[in-house]
């Protein structure tokens, strides 16, 4: 059930139409399948996903009946695959929030749940970590033996949701198409400030999902400039937007950083985005203009 009249300007309409990934009893190896995928495109923040980089042994485990769903999510999270993309290149809390959207489908809610994370895994090492998320009550409650990890606080699930997980989701979600690795932030925490103020966090549409720019400003508040490419003759009407981050402009030193919103016609869209390329860009969306 949708969480706000807004699904769609907001980039959430996807899981307002579709329904929780459960393996059910007697299912076949074509569900099997389905579940695998699943749990690769939650667990792994939809991040690309190359064929040498599958856990084939657990997948068979899994096909074969000797694996649940929770236990294919706990062999995931723990692998040096999961650890190479979200545990070595980012700062611990980085890795919590990731934790927490990845495996309870949610932000943190407050700062006392990130010490708590922090305190297990320098103490008890990064598997415990995973096992308490894996293992507790509210995992269970939710996802129990045969349900895929989903996004809940997008949608409404009943008893236990807040209002502000609802807010600090979209500092972590950043669009259905959007990978965890991909995001401009970087290796940074999203929601560090606003734990440690006790504030509610302020949605930011994903990418192409609303108008203006789809991710946040610079550190050094660089206001963006705007640029309008011409259309040429013979040119369609058709106009789109490309936003981008971290750009070189070759009238600043490279330490300098610029974002820019170029608009040019479909005719335009492959030399200007290699242009993007040459100067350092970062494609932050693609959405039409007119």
């Amino acid at each position: 059930m949708p969480i706000t009249t807004a699904a769609s300007r907001l980039g959430t309409a996807a899981f307002n139409e579709t329904r929780p990934v459960e393996l059910r009893a007697s299912w076949t190896a074509d569900e099997a399948k389905t579940i695998i995928q699943a749990i690769y495109r939650q667990v792994l923040g939809n991040d690309y996903l190359m064929q040498s980089e599958r856990l084939t042994g657990l997948e068979s485990l899994l096909m074969n009946g000797q694996l649940t769903v929770r236990d294919f999510v706990r062999a995931v999270a723990k692998s040096e695959l999961y650890k190479t993309k979200f545990l070595y290149p980012h700062f611990q809390t980085r890795v919590i929030e990731l934790n927490f959207k990845h495996l309870l489908g949610r932000a943190p809610y407050d700062e006392s749940e990130v010490i708590e994370h922090l305190d297990r895994y320098q103490n008890e090492g990064f598997e415990a970590d995973i096992d308490s998320y894996i293992d507790s009550e509210e995992y269970t409650t939710y996802f129990g033996e045969a349900v895929v990890p989903y996004y809940r606080d997008l949608v409404t699930t009943g008893v236990g949701q807040r209002t502000v997980g609802f807010t600090r989701m979209f500092r972590l979600y950043r669009g259905y198409a959007n990978s965890d690795r991909a995001q401009l932030g970087g290796p940074d925490s999203r929601l560090a400030t606003d734990l440690a103020r006790n504030s509610a966090s302020h949605i930011t549409a994903p990418s192409g999902s609303g108008e203006g720019w789809a991710y946040q400003p610079s550190k050094q508040g660089t206001a963006p400039s705007r640029s309008f490419g011409r259309s040429s003759q013979g040119a369609t009407s058709r106009l789109y937007r490309i936003e981008v981050a971290g750009i070189n402009l070759p009238r600043y030193p490279k330490v300098r950083r610029s974002n820019k919103e170029f608009i040019v016609p479909y005719e335009q869209l492959t030399s200007t985005l290699q242009q993007i390329n040459k100067l350092g860009g970062r494609v932050a969306s693609v959405t039409l203009a007119q």
